[in-house]
């Protein structure tokens, strides 16, 4: 019997779990269908023993103090701020985002001053009536031939469509500078879990009050577990049985190689933006750990219209359809959906975090404390 079940052990349920334990005081099951905790953000020693990320590279920066500091509860940290590069047509490795040196060196300039670098930009710069797409984003920023060349083939690889069939929140995401910061992000907290984020979610959830069973789906145990409340940070769709279909998600396939070398690449990341590569970009994950060992184990990424669940792909038609089961969610009572895919959002690891606490403000607010006479539910009382 548990105050609440939580379905999945992500950043969501991770942290909504660590919380409705810690303050409130309340039995918590923690449930995933994979074998670990962690999520998508798991790592872990491969057989060389080097520290690498299951599901490609993840990279930790906020600029939430109230996120950083509550993470921080959970691990101490190590500075890292990350750069990628871009392999072109002609085998140059620039800085990605465009800053004034990837100008300098594709078009062999010398670009001196922001001001340079922004005048160059603009004279490249078409005019769009309308910003819609991600297309229109980019190309009324930097022009045609810029956007053909860092985003349209990357982008169709990544999503399965054009960059003008997808909401220009996409390539909003990544930044033009006029300067020279190479950083691909530019937030106030840049770092690393020192241990790993593996061993940050197994603190995260060591707790009396916690019980976690990993390689356990919903399914499996909805008959055989009693709870009160519920916290779902699976898909939307899913719960609700697809009820109106299914919501369109893009998800990866990985490879993984570890290398009988020191290092394999100048930087942690670099990007394969031509249409004729198979994947999108290679990780190298000694520069993310700062871990010294003499292999080194790199990821190949490639997009994929099958498997897992990664990214909502962001189509006004599909945040239609998200809404229909939106308003089921709403209607749910007891339920509360949080993660990137309970609420259909292209969400960092931060947005996540930030998300869960909002929700628990919630819970505060609406949920008085379990008491001793309140009525477990069935798991199958819940969804479809």
């Amino acid at each position: 019997m548990y105050d609440w079940l939580i379905v999945g052990a992500g950043f969501a349920g991770s942290t909504l779990a660590e919380r409705i334990a810690t303050v409130r005081g309340e039995r918590v099951l923690v449930i995933d269908r994979r074998d670990h905790v962690g999520g998508n953000a798991y790592d872990e020693p491969d057989a060389a023993g080097v520290l690498m990320h299951r599901y490609g590279p993840h990279i930790f920066h906020t600029n939430s103090d109230a996120v950083f500091q509550h993470l921080s509860r959970f691990t101490k940290w190590r500075a890292y701020e990350h750069r990628v590069l871009a392999k072109l047509a002609d085998g140059k490795l620039v800085p990605m985002p465009i800053n004034r040196t990837t100008l300098n060196r594709m078009y062999d300039l010398s670009l001196v001053t922001d001001e340079d670098a922004e005048a160059f930009l603009n004279s490249r710069a078409e005019p769009v009536a309308e910003i819609r797409t991600s297309e229109d984003v980019v190309v009324s920023r930097v022009g045609r031939q810029l956007y053909e060349t860092f985003f349209r083939g990357y982008t169709r690889k990544q999503w399965g469509l054009d960059p003008s069939e997808l909401d220009k929140s996409v390539t909003s995401r990544v930044p033009t500078r006029a300067n020279n910061d190479d950083r691909y992000f530019t937030d106030t907290h840049q770092f690393m879990p020192l241990d790993g984020y593996t061993a940050m979610f197994r603190r995260m959830l060591d707790h009396p009050n916690i019980t976690v069973m990993t390689s356990t789906d919903y399914a499996d145990i909805k008959d055989k577990v009693s709870f009160r409340r519920m916290v779902w940070s699976g898909p939307v769709d899913e719960f609700f049985g697809f009820r109106h279909g299914k919501l369109p998600y893009r998800s990866l396939k990985f490879e993984h190689r570890t290398l009988e070398q020191e290092w394999f690449q100048p930087c942690g990341t670099v990007n394969y933006p031509l249409e004729d590569v198979p994947y999108t970009r290679i990780s190298e994950y000694k520069y993310l750990t700062g871990q010294v060992h003499p292999k080194t184990t790199v990821t190949y990424e490639y997009p994929s219209a099958e498997g897992d669940p990664y990214y909502p792909v962001p189509r006004a038609e599909n945040q239609d359809l998200y809404r229909k089961y939106e308003a089921l969610a709403d209607a749910t009572p007891d339920v509360w959906f949080v993660g990137r895919l309970a609420t259909y959002r292209y969400y960092n690891m931060d947005q996540v975090v930030a998300q869960a606490l909002a929700t628990f403000k919630r819970i505060e607010a609406a949920v008085p404390p379990t008491s001793a006479n309140d009525t477990p539910r069935s798991l199958a009382a819940t969804g479809d």
